[in-house]
């Protein structure tokens, strides 16, 4: 059953750039994860220094591959759950269950994206929302930040356009970059999993998906397991 907007759509167009977006970020994140460490390994024991910034960059990118890999589980239906009480329910309450826990999970996300918004903001001298739960505004008063750098990674100069808007009159240019870069996946992120919640949770009302994690991969592991033993005692 097809469980993919039709790819002409408009809706399906947006899925695709999202996936495709998610895709190529995990995977530059991953390599530049993976090259910075190389490096800075190559460097510490071959030449007994390193790159003072390495370990801050890798530490964002961390979090960057952390942030986008919620959104991306969400589309593979790869997050862990239990399920044993749904199991043993009918079909009729195993969907009502999965509606139920549907909503709560946009609910959830959507929490998440405007406490993120709310946090990232003022480093980049915009205004927080207002209201405890559900944005009413946004608050003229909050305090801009812009001016945070990060602690060793240095400024990059196609980055100085930033100045004019992130730092105010009298403020020195930045020597380090400002945190507004590196804190920018926190909107990005929680936004892109709240859109796969919503889209997990319109599959689920449609009845084109019966649950948002992943199912019996204790039991699939188990199986494979058994078969890898069959097939080397038959050899």
């Amino acid at each position: 059953m097809n469980m993919v907007p039709q790819s002409g759509t408009p809706a399906g167009r947006a899925t695709r750039f999202v996936s495709a977006f998610e895709e190529n970020a995990i995977a530059l994140i991953l390599g530049l994860m993976t090259m910075i460490t190389f490096v800075n390994v190559v460097l510490r024991y071959g030449f007994g220094s390193s790159l003072l910034w390495g370990l801050e960059v890798v530490t964002y990118l961390f979090a960057w591959l952390v942030l986008f890999g919620m959104s991306y589980a969400v589309k593979i239906t790869a997050h862990l759950g239990v399920d044993a009480l749904t199991n043993v329910l009918p079909s009729r309450g195993k969907r009502i269950a999965a509606i139920v826990t549907a909503i709560i999970c946009v609910a959830y996300a959507f929490l998440l994206f405007k406490g993120a918004w709310d946090y990232w903001a003022p480093f980049a001298n915009l205004d927080q929302t207002t209201g405890r739960w559900f944005p009413t505004g946004f608050n003229e008063n909050t305090r801009e930040n812009g001016w945070y750098e990060t602690q060793f990674i240095p400024m990059l100069e196609f980055l100085r356009f930033l100045e004019p808007t992130l730092l105010i009159e009298g403020d020195p240019p930045y020597s380090k970059l400002p945190r507004v870069i590196p804190y920018i996946i926190l909107p990005i992120g929680t936004a892109l999993l709240l859109f796969r919640f919503i889209q997990a949770a319109i599959r689920v009302v449609q009845g084109k998906q019966d649950s948002l994690i992943v199912s019996h991969e204790a039991e699939d592991a188990v199986e494979e397991a058994a078969e890898k033993m069959a097939r080397e005692e038959r050899n």
